[in-house]
């Protein structure tokens, strides 16, 4: 792929994502705003599914292991 033409695909990416997002009437300190705003709340959901999701699971798991006849961890050094 030529960087002439990859730099024209993310220009084409950043055009669409001002159609759909219905941006491009805002003046450019608006765009900036949004934007910031935006991708602020997108990387706090990436954030907190990277730091909480894992923990989750794994408490469930424990939990359901339980039922399908997991064997538990003992608490009592031997």
């Amino acid at each position: 792929m030529d960087v002439k033409s990859l730099k024209e695909y993310i220009c084409w990416l950043y055009y669409q994502y001002l159609l759909i997002t219905g941006i491009y009437v805002l003046e450019p300190w608006e765009q900036s705003i949004f934007n910031t705003v935006l991708f602020t709340m997108i990387a706090m959901v990436v954030y907190t599914s990277y730091v909480f999701i894992p923990i989750h699971v794994r408490l469930a798991l424990e939990f359901f292991s339980g039922f399908f006849g997991g064997q538990h961890k003992s608490t009592v050094a031997l």
